[in-house]
């Protein structure tokens, strides 16, 4: 047996790069819907959190022989999908000093951009500090601003037809979705003409539509583009 199971959201970014890397790297899976929402959120139940402590989303489960392998957080699922499965397209490089570059551009993403306007956070803002919607969008903008200003200073040096050069890496599979999360927040995206050049050129290609958020089978119907 050699399975892959992803536990996951349509619109949650952090799932939309592992739908990516697994498209890609054209490794079939199973995917499992993890509805943010529903009952105050399906991540939080205990059969979930038993899979995934932290309660978050994606979850990337490999079934190998009777080895049963589970792992939780983007970047070291789609680190663990390079090293699981060499044989298949490689999205960091091996060059070391490249290779860190990716992983700087995918953290000032993860890190230092998402982890600012996920779910969590604007709950626990609304929640705790009563913040209004404006005030939420108001955070979620500097932050998200923050963010793709360094990215677009790194591609000034590095980019080519994708981030880094003239191949796909995990640099654009970070990308894709933080700019899909940026225009659901209507966070204003004139200033990137690199970031948009790169994510408008990926979006043309098959592995890039067939992980997009809207053609999810846990898509609703009223949003669903195929």
């Amino acid at each position: 047996m050699n399975k892959l199971t992803l536990f996951n959201y349509f619109r949650s970014s952090t799932s939309y790069r592992v739908r990516l890397a697994l498209e890609i790297k054209k490794l079939s899976y199973e995917y499992k819907p993890v509805h943010l929402l529903n009952n105050g959120g399906e991540q939080h139940s205990a059969e979930y959190r038993a899979l995934n402590p932290m309660g978050g989303v994606p979850t990337l489960v490999h079934e190998k022989d009777s080895q049963k392998n589970v792992i939780g957080q983007s970047i070291a699922i789609v680190e663990y999908l390079d090293d699981a499965f060499p044989q298949s397209y490689q999205l960091f490089s091996k060059d070391p000093y490249k290779k860190a570059l990716i992983k700087q551009f995918c953290e000032n993403i993860n890190a230092d951009t998402h982890a600012y306007g996920n779910l969590r956070t604007l709950q626990y803002l609304e929640k705790n500090f009563s913040a209004s919607e404006e005030q939420k969008t108001q955070w979620t903008h500097t932050w998200t601003i923050a963010g793709l200003n360094a990215c677009e200073k790194m591609l000034e040096k590095h980019s080519g037809l994708f981030c880094f050069g003239n191949e796909i890496t995990a640099a654009d599979v970070f990308l894709v979705p933080q700019i899909f999360t940026a225009k659901r927040f209507k966070v204003p995206l004139d200033n990137y003409p690199l970031i948009n050049k790169i994510v408008d050129h990926c979006n043309t290609l098959e592995a890039f539509k067939k992980a997009h958020p809207l053609c999810q089978i846990d898509t609703p119907a009223e949003l669903r583009t195929s």
